[in-house]
């Protein structure tokens, strides 16, 4: 399942813009998430997946987080979208959004120390198999980092609903079929850096446990719950009322 936008979520990033005009979305990948109703710019290294953002999306620049193409207050915002964690260097990508962001900085992603509450973290991937080092996992240390680079930040807690239809990596808490799907873990790039015999490992047990109601028999309250907490937070860095 590829990457959209879900109007839920993105409703919580058009509130954290406020009454931003321009807006540079850093690390844009394919453009989700990129508001119609302002003047936004797009940043992406990837050549690949700026040929296949659509036709009508926001003008595009060649060029990574860590080096961004743009004079200093350039844009009222700087945004990233479950994005940061794929670049070189976030503290350089960090501050190279608050130098050309006149009123904010924005971030959406999951905070790593809330990852082993997820079920599939927890109990079928070992935790992410060492793709959150032990540091990112004591609370409060992402927002210590976030801060060093940002400034002052304020992180809001973004549910996801049971029927998201971005296919980020925890969108599928409530169906957890969906994971055995290879289409929808291709398009997760968690599953593309963990080990292929770990995630081939735990999908195997995932599938026996959906099959004799083992999943159910411990997570069957989940699929009452309309929305979750899974630990994805909007990080906002600046006045959310200039």
């Amino acid at each position: 399942m590829a990457r959209r936008t879900d109007p839920r979520i993105a409703a919580h990033i058009e509130a954290a813009l406020g009454e931003a005009r321009t807006v540079l979305n850093v690390g844009a990948g394919t453009g989700s998430y990129e508001p119609d109703s302002r003047e936004l710019t797009a940043v992406e290294p990837s050549a690949v997946m700026i040929a296949q953002r659509p036709e009508g999306t926001a003008p595009v620049i060649q060029a990574g987080a860590e080096a961004l193409p743009f004079e200093d207050d350039s844009f009222d915002v700087a945004m990233a979208i479950i994005s940061d964690h794929h670049w070189k260097d976030r503290e350089a990508g960090l501050a190279e959004m608050r130098r050309v962001a006149r009123d904010r900085v924005l971030l959406l992603n999951a905070d790593p120390a809330a990852a082993g509450r997820f079920w599939l973290t927890r109990d079928y991937l070992d935790n992410l198999d060492g793709l959150i080092t032990s540091r990112y996992r004591e609370e409060g240390f992402w927002r210590d980092e976030l801060q060093a680079s940002l400034g002052e930040v304020e992180l809001l807690p973004v549910p996801v609903p049971y029927d998201c239809i971005d296919g980020f990596y925890q969108a599928f808490w409530r169906r957890p079929g969906a994971y055995l799907d290879p289409r929808v873990r291709d398009g997760t790039s968690v599953f593309r850096m963990l080990p292929r015999a770990r995630v081939d490992s735990a999908i195997r047990r995932l599938s026996r446990d959906l099959s004799d109601g083992t999943w159910e028999a411990r997570y069957g309250d989940l699929l009452r719950q309309p929305e979750l907490d899974v630990g994805l937070r909007l990080v906002v860095a600046g006045d959310p009322a200039a």
